[in-house]
């Protein structure tokens, strides 16, 4: 089919057929009449399935009106372009894509217009875990710093509070100083947790199912009345060179805040895949592991979604909000990263770890 009602030449077709870009073209009635292969690749769908179908069943875009505005652009002739548009798929998943629509009006047919689809997801995933990386070095750079300031003073205060107590002839008194002590002692051992552990983590040959294993028994003896914990793991995944107790402590900081989320009746799922030339921030690995930890608790609240890594942050009441913090710092020592993504009734954690070696 030709986009200019011109017989297409075959180097003209081979040229559209070959695009890294996905191309659809639209008659007047809006109804799909082209695509080619990388839109079809794009959509996971035949040529032959959806020609002749309505704009709106082949570009779902939820909060848009893709018919108002492919209409507006043949009554105007104006081209747009639609930057980072949500576009669910047949399968029920989300692409995000940046949308530019071109009007074709000619003499002597009906007008038509050209959709050009770009895939961006990856490009947006790999800003957002620089920018989470970025972020989360500068704030442990700043909690380091600012804990450190408080401890010196804490152990002049401590130190104080116990020749005081020495001097003290009411034994009634030494009540007061025990209470400065122990709560020095309390903001020291806050401190010691924020600051995290200055040890190189001690690698080792490790199972990740030996660690999520452990992670789901310390998990069942913690909330013995539930939730339901199942596990999907994937046989053929290698070990990998890490800190095990390191990493139980990562996966039992997420999967304890999921278990807490959704309650004796919930459900948590541990999931283990393998991913090939993945990239984690701005390195590409040639092979990755992903341990998913998802629960269909009420998800993260919409106002801390983007601090959840952050210090003091919680959506528990009472909770220190140190955890996730403490796994993200954990994992990335170890090269890999944290990202989540919530919404009520799914949130789901998605942990990375580069399998190869750190020279490699």
């Amino acid at each position: 089919m030709s986009i200019n009602r011109v017989t297409p030449s075959p180097l003209e077709q081979t040229v559209v057929d070959h695009l890294s870009t996905a191309v659809m073209l639209f008659g007047a009635d809006l109804c799909l009449k082209y695509l080619n292969p990388a839109a079809e690749m794009l959509f996971q769908f035949s040529a032959r399935h959806v020609v002749g179908l309505h704009a709106g069943n082949v570009l779902p875009c939820p909060g848009t009106q893709v018919e108002r505005r492919l209409r507006d652009a043949l009554t105007s002739r104006h081209p747009f372009t639609e930057r980072e548009l949500n576009v669910v798929l047949l399968d029920g998943r989300t692409i995000t894509v940046n949308c530019t629509v071109l009007p074709l009006h000619h003499f002597d047919a009906e007008p038509e217009i050209l959709v050009e689809l770009h895939q961006v997801d990856r490009q947006l995933r790999i800003t957002r875990e620089e920018h989470l990386l970025s972020q989360h070095q500068a704030t442990q750079a700043l909690i380091k710093g600012l804990a450190h300031e408080i401890k010196n003073p804490l152990g002049g205060l401590r130190g104080a509070a116990q020749l005081l107590e020495r001097e003290l002839p009411d034994p009634g008194l030494r009540e007061y100083t025990r209470i400065i002590i122990d709560e020095a002692d309390r903001l020291q051992a806050l401190m010691n947790r924020m600051i995290g552990s200055n040890r190189m983590p001690t690698r080792a040959k490790v199972n990740i199912h030996t660690v999520l294993e452990h992670v789901r028994g310390l998990i069942s003896a913690e909330f013995p009345s539930g939730p339901q914990v199942r596990r999907d793991y994937d046989p053929s995944l290698p070990e990998l060179s890490a800190d095990q107790d390191r990493l139980i402590q990562a996966f039992l900081n997420i999967a304890r805040n999921a278990a807490a989320a959704t309650g004796a009746h919930g459900l948590v799922k541990l999931r283990t895949r393998v991913l090939r030339q993945f990239t984690i921030g701005s390195r590409r690995h040639r092979l990755v592991l992903l341990t998913e930890i998802s629960d269909n608790g009420p998800g993260i609240p919409e106002e801390i979604k983007d601090q959840i890594f952050f210090p003091m942050v919680s959506g528990h009441p009472g909770g220190s909000g140190l955890g996730l913090p403490i796994a993200q710092d954990l994992i990335n020592q170890h090269g890999g990263l944290i990202e989540c993504e919530s919404r009520p009734g799914d949130t789901h954690f998605y942990v990375y770890l580069p399998l190869e070696p750190e020279h490699a």
